[in-house]
């Protein structure tokens, strides 16, 4: 989204306002052109040959998207069966669909087996259970590298105390389990958080999990899983991936020359790929001024965007009616019923109320982790594809609300029926 001519437009030059207007606020926004970009950056950085980007769909689960990602020749991240069976909708093989779940039944792992999916371990229990049933069937584990990166902690995956991966001292229980089930450790993995600034901590990891390799002779791929950030403000820090590639590059080339044979190389970016893609946009209904805050109360609160109040998130807001007004400061709130900030002290030309706000990076982890808390509807998701905006995601409506719902009488008792009060 860039200011051209004192308006608002889109990549392809489409209003934002216009966009707006036909489709209501609130309202996700994405432009492909822009997946395309990240995806193309992404795969470009790496000069393996047998290199592959698995889109962790978590991100953004909209089958439109995940068509274009699969159209593009991406491969897919699931991390429910649900991701599973909406990929498979979507287009993707089972053999291009990694399943790597956490802290799931059995029953989840023998679906996406039996689906024909790539299978992804994180705890020595699964893995002896799953052995036991299948001997010689391939899997991969998920390594803990005890190394502490990402942007919170909430979202940092692979230190000492996290709930993912196998850790690496666990090395020698985990060999004693693949010799006494003979199952088939094809891959290994490892994603140590998102929002990772700093690339030597994660060329460290990958140093880790090259050594931890040495013990599986069987291997076909290595996945490195992701956690590449993405710039939320001006002059924000983000991960260099074309340092990064360049550099993991020659390592894994050197790997597999002394492993003895060339290995697939996999990544599975979510937010590289769709944060910076999507707009978030909203609607001022109230300008609230207090003994010290001017608070801008818009037609979305935490239900459809709740990472600001889950990680403290930063989305850069810009005021789409006024662009070239007065500066003030506002804090940015939402129409839930309880504490519920999007933004706190943020400069923005003048708002008033009607004024149409845009949240950028938007695309991933946003809808995607969207309710219906206060039994308000989630949004529309519009598609910006080749200059032309469609539709991918309608409004929802109260029908929606109560689909789930039974609607069945319940044998409620009468007046006459009630207790007698004492």
């Amino acid at each position: 989204m860039h200011l051209q001519d004192g308006q608002y437009q889109f990549t392809g030059g489409e209003s934002v306002r216009e966009i707006a207007a036909k489709y209501g606020t609130p309202l996700y926004v994405y432009e492909a052109d822009i997946m395309y970009r990240q995806y193309r950056r992404l795969c470009d950085a790496f000069s393996i040959p047998n290199a592959r980007i698995y889109y962790a769909c978590k991100a953004n689960t909209n089958l439109q998207i995940l068509r274009l990602l699969n159209s593009w020749g991406a491969g897919l991240d699931c991390v429910s069966i649900q991701e599973v069976h909406l990929g498979i909708k979507a287009g993707f093989t089972p053999e291009n669909i990694l399943f790597t779940p956490n802290c799931v039944s059995l029953e989840e792992y023998e679906m996406a087996f039996d689906i024909g999916t790539l299978i992804n371990i994180d705890n020595i229990s699964i893995l002896e259970q799953f052995g036991q049933a299948h001997p010689g069937a391939k899997v991969c584990i998920r390594i803990n590298p005890h190394i502490m990166a990402g942007g919170n902690s909430k979202i940092s995956t692979g230190h000492i105390d996290s709930k993912f991966g196998i850790s690496i001292h666990q090395l020698p229980h985990v060999l004693r389990v693949v010799e006494s089930t003979g199952i088939h450790i094809a891959g290994l993995h490892m994603h140590t958080g998102s929002d990772i600034l700093d690339v030597e901590v994660f060329l460290n990891a990958c140093d880790i999990l090259f050594g931890v390799a040495a013990s599986f002779p069987d291997l076909e791929y290595i996945d490195f899983g992701s956690g590449f950030k993405v710039p939320y403000k001006e002059d924000d820090v983000s991960t260099d991936v074309e340092e990064f590639g360049q550099e993991i590059s020659k390592r894994f080339e050197k790997f597999c020359r002394s492993y003895g044979r060339d290995l697939t190389l996999m990544f599975e970016p979510g937010k590289f790929l769709v944060s910076e893609s999507g707009t978030f946009l909203v609607r001022t209904n109230v300008i609230k001024t207090t003994v010290s805050t001017v608070f801008a109360g818009v037609d979305s609160g935490l239900n459809h965007m709740i990472r600001p109040m889950f990680y403290n998130a930063w989305h850069s807001i810009e005021n789409v009616s006024n662009p070239e007004g007065r500066t003030r400061i506002y804090t940015i709130v939402g129409y839930i019923c309880e504490t519920d900030t999007f933004a706190v002290d943020r400069k923005l030309t003048e708002v008033h109320e009607g004024d149409i706000l845009a949240f950028h990076n938007a695309g991933a982890y946003c809808y995607s982790m969207a309710s219906n808390y206060n039994s308000r509807f989630r949004p529309p998701e519009v598609l910006i594809w080749k200059g032309k905006d469609y539709l991918i995601r309608r409004r929802e409506t109260l029908e929606d609300l109560l689909a789930l719902q039974q609607h069945a009488s319940l044998p409620l008792p009468s007046t006459e029926d009630a207790p007698e009060q004492e």
